[in-house]
């Protein structure tokens, strides 16, 4: 696969932001479409699926909350645990419109370890690609993946249910450029859904072994990350 860096995946997507083009909601709508195919294939529909969503501040917990709406939409009991205070505005008012529950921001571990464990699918939409330092996940979000961790065990495990894990974009807290991992408090996905391009994080170990199956959404700025890539490579 192809990769790009976090930089070049910005640049490529201002010209079409500007011009007003819907990435998100392309982005979003794919996810969808990928968490209910494999709920298809896990349990034989979405309608009666429980949802977990694991919600950030920014774009990536926007593109998490929009597709969790449509997630919803589908039938699928979808409940939202926030990672911060501020949440992206329209995406948190899509899904509690389409139904999906909001949690409280100072849910109980417990409580949270319970969600989990009552969960087909958790998306993991905490953090994108202008994550950075080292730990990535601070506060909230660290002790809210530190809860669920547990429950969820490692990817591919055959040992006893446990909920399926998709990264958005990327998992939240490996390196989006070099595949590092400075912390292991990381849900290990089984499945990546990422956009427009394959981010040099996911290719990269330690962090490839994080993001389990990846699946590229094009949501219409390939070219221009190519041209962009090829620019910087000095690539006629």
């Amino acid at each position: 696969m192809q990769t790009y860096t976090a930089a070049q995946v910005r640049e490529a997507e201002t010209p079409f932001l500007d011009r007003g083009v819907p990435l998100m909601a392309r982005a979003s709508a794919a996810l969808a479409r990928e968490v209910s195919a494999l709920l298809v294939e896990q349990r034989g529909g979405v309608a009666g699926a429980a949802v977990l969503v694991v919600a950030g501040s920014g774009s990536n917990g926007g593109d998490a909350l929009h597709a969790a709406a449509l997630l919803a939409d589908l039938g699928a009991t979808v409940s939202i645990l926030p990672t911060s205070a501020r949440m992206h505005r329209e995406g948190i008012e899509a899904a509690l419109a389409a139904g999906a529950g909001l949690r409280p921001l100072d849910e109980d571990p417990s409580v949270l370890a319970e969600l989990a464990r009552g969960a087909d699918v958790i998306l993991d939409g905490i953090l994108g690609t202008g994550s950075a330092g080292a730990p990535m996940l601070r506060g909230r979000a660290r002790d809210v993946v530190t809860a669920l961790l547990p429950v969820v065990g490692g990817a591919g495990s055959s040992s006893a249910r446990r909920p399926l894990v998709v990264a958005v974009d990327l998992p939240s807290g490996i390196g989006v450029d070099d595949g590092s991992v400075p912390d292991p408090t990381v849900l290990r996905a089984d499945l990546t859904v990422t956009f427009g391009g394959v981010k040099a994080g996911l290719m990269s170990f330690p962090a490839a072994g994080y993001a389990g199956r990846i699946v590229v959404v094009d949501i219409g700025i390939t070219d221009e990350l190519e041209r962009i890539r090829r620019r910087d490579l000095a690539l006629p």
